[in-house]
């Protein structure tokens, strides 16, 4: 399985598809809620996002779709990345409810190579994430960090740090 790319292996234009979805339940709108105190009712309280919201229901926090989004982008985009340095724009277009299930699409916008440094590049990118009928929730945009094919080299390959397998004698 690949885990991210070289600076080398981005191609502007291309886009990669994210696999799998993810179907978004109560349980992990609501911890994402409690982990990050966003106590919000439209995300927590049922009764309170049924009897007084124009959705009738909870929306998942917003937040919480870019960071899964984010998450699904790892092996194809920022799995070998230096850094994120910057996101440059974030949009939720149209609510995410319980029961959706979502997937994420990054397109390469642009790359370049850093400007201090030899053994690395900058990718700017754009990730969309939508539910399952096609219908845009999110979209952002952001620039990061890769390494070339030099640094993975230098830095001892492809899993660097990973431990050899002891076989235990008999």
């Amino acid at each position: 399985m690949q885990f991210g790319r070289t600076y080398e292996e981005f191609e502007v234009g291309a886009t990669y598809k994210h696999w799998p979805g993810k179907t978004v339940t109560e349980y992990d709108d609501h911890l994402f809620c409690l982990l990050t105190m966003n106590h919000h009712p439209l995300h927590m309280d049922t009764n309170y996002a049924e009897k007084t919201t124009d959705f009738g229901k909870n929306v998942v926090v917003g937040n919480y779709i870019y960071s899964l989004l984010l998450g699904m982008s790892v092996p194809d985009i920022s799995g070998k990345a230096i850094a994120n340095l910057e996101i440059e724009s974030l949009k939720h277009v149209a609510p995410t409810f319980h029961g959706d299930t979502v997937y994420g699409q990054t397109t390469v916008l642009d790359k370049w190579p850093s400007k201090s440094k030899n053994d690395r590049g900058i990718v700017y990118v754009e990730t969309k994430g939508y539910k399952q009928d096609g219908t845009l929730v999110c979209v952002f945009r952001r620039k990061v960090m890769v390494p070339t094919e030099t640094y993975i080299k230098e830095r001892g390959g492809e899993q660097p740090g990973r431990p050899e397998l002891k076989e235990q004698e008999k």
